[in-house]
């Protein structure tokens, strides 16, 4: 395996976690900005039951906060939370394009089937990310959940050791895998809306999921042509393809970020995409895996990546507030993290 080509991933995969978090946080701050995790200690002058609401995102114009605890009083008004949010998704829209950078670096000097598999190490990064903003160490059955995720990508890709394939696909192949690719999301935004909670959460990460994987597809397809001049490129269809997918993929991620927690979207949309690049690898770009006597590890890693999503599924982060309220005590000094509750 290409070494540059695993820093270049993993460098994206820790930009695309840090946009997750970033994102997710603008979606669960307050209107009055009371969703920060700070509080106002009780007994202080208007401290009412409607003043206290602001501290779970409903509250009357102005919501007094505390800096930990610690220092004075402010008022923070309406105006000033909505610019605090954002801001904060501007920062995580920045990172989704640096991401994006690092990207298409990498699939640039390696292959789809490896690239995109690499970006499900953003899992970790998003957890630990994750416990760092919104004040709450997950569980130990959250990390043994993820580590095996990580650990039976690890082995997959060890034991298939995918293929470079060719820089650009044929013509031809397009058309079938871009037909097969919108049933399937249009499919999945049908399920969606039959479900609610972290469900809907899941398939929206996984339809954001198939759509970053093509994405990434018309990407390498771009960075192909590039190689032939811009003036091919700047005529070519896949640059304008490329961007609209990756607006829907991102509008997509948006919804599914408001629709549940991090954990219950992150694993579809890290481990969807993973799969889904592997599969236009081989359709688009001829991309292999070994098969052979390598199907045992690698039906191993499967495995492992299956126990990872049960075990996930039974965390009490995905049925419980990690990610959209603070945790108790969360004020109460700097790097003082709660641990999730079932």
């Amino acid at each position: 395996m290409n070494a540059l080509t695993i820093v270049l991933a993993l460098f994206a995969a820790c930009a695309n976690a840090a946009a997750s978090v970033l994102m997710r946080r603008a979606a669960t701050e307050a209107p009055d900005g009371g969703g920060d995790g700070a509080r106002r200690p009780s007994g202080t002058a208007g401290d009412t039951p409607e003043d206290r609401r602001g501290e779970g995102g409903r509250g009357g114009p102005a919501t007094r906060m505390t800096d930990g605890g610690n220092g004075p009083a402010a008022v923070r008004s309406p105006h000033a939370a909505k610019v605090r949010r954002r801001r904060i998704w501007l920062g995580g829209a920045a990172m989704l394009a640096v991401s994006a950078v690092l990207q298409a670096a990498a699939l640039a000097v390696g292959s789809l089937s490896l690239v995109q598999p690499l970006l499900a190490t953003e899992l970790l990064f998003t957890l630990a990310m994750g416990s760092i903003v919104f004040r709450r160490r997950p569980a130990r059955i959250t990390w043994l959940s993820f580590l095996a995720l990580a650990a039976g990508l690890a082995v997959f890709l060890a034991a298939a050791a995918p293929s470079a394939g060719r820089a650009t696909a044929e013509g031809a192949r397009w058309i079938p895998v871009g037909v097969a690719v919108v049933c399937l999301v249009l499919l999945l935004i049908g399920v969606a809306r039959l479900v609610k909670g972290p469900p809907r959460a899941a398939v929206l990460g996984l339809a954001s999921a198939v759509l970053f994987a093509a994405t990434a597809a018309l990407l390498k397809e771009v960075t192909g042509l590039y190689q032939q001049g811009l003036a091919t490129l700047a005529t070519h269809w896949t640059p304008y393809a490329t961007a609209i997918t990756g607006l829907a993929a991102f509008g997509l991620l948006q919804c599914a970020l408001r629709a549940g927690t991090l954990v219950a979207s992150q694993p579809a949309l890290t481990l969807g995409d993973a799969l889904t690049s592997v599969a236009l690898g081989w359709a688009l770009f001829g991309e292999h895996i070994a098969l052979g006597v390598r199907l045992v590890p690698e039906a191993i890693g499967i495995g492992l990546l299956a126990a990872g999503t049960v075990g996930l599924s039974r965390s009490p982060a995905v049925s419980g507030k990690w990610d959209a309220e603070p945790a108790v005590g969360a004020a109460s000094g700097p790097g003082k993290a709660q641990a999730e509750h079932p």
